[in-house]
């Protein structure tokens, strides 16, 4: 019956599992920052969105 955990005698066999995981780690990372940047242009789209209606809004009240 094999093991559970099986830690293998040549470490050399730990070299794929280690490129992958930095494959994908590097891949989460690059996700994240587009995420952010994204995430930052829309919140400065919505900014400058209600910025627009809150001047039109107080300009109407001044008109009154």
């Amino acid at each position: 019956m094999m093991e559970f955990l099986y830690f293998p005698e040549d470490k050399s066999l730990y070299i794929p599992a280690v490129i992958s995981l930095l494959f994908f780690v590097m891949g989460a990372c690059v996700t994240m920052y587009l995420f952010h940047k994204s995430s930052k242009k829309e919140a400065e789209r919505i900014n400058e969105k209600y910025q627009q209606t809150d001047t039109s809004l107080t300009d109407k009240s001044k008109q009154k």
